[in-house]
């Protein structure tokens, strides 16, 4: 299998990273916008990052939404969605059932 060449990128901030894939994210920039606390604090950035882009910020939010809806989300896989369910019972909450 052939390895994608990596080239250097360098993000608005200034910060330069290597990438191979098509994908503009800076690692640096993702790892200083990381939540410390609440909600969104548990998931891994691609989980993070499409959650945010549904405006998905808290639980009651997630609750919103079927849980088919959030798994068909680019970055959501069955660890963050165990993570999601564990953090809706904690709330009293569940996924949408319509």
């Amino acid at each position: 299998m052939k390895r994608s060449e990596k080239t250097l990128r360098v993000c608005e901030k200034g910060h330069r990273y290597y990438k191979s894939s098509d994908c503009n994210t800076c690692p640096t920039c993702e790892v200083e916008r990381k939540p410390t606390e609440g909600f969104l604090a548990g998931f891994s950035a691609p989980a993070r990052r499409a959650l945010e882009s549904q405006g998905i910020t808290t639980v009651e939010e997630l609750s919103k939404y079927t849980e088919k809806e959030i798994m068909s989300l680019h970055g959501i896989g069955k660890t963050a969605l165990q993570k999601m369910k564990e953090a809706l019972d904690e709330a009293g909450l569940s996924f949408s059932k319509e």
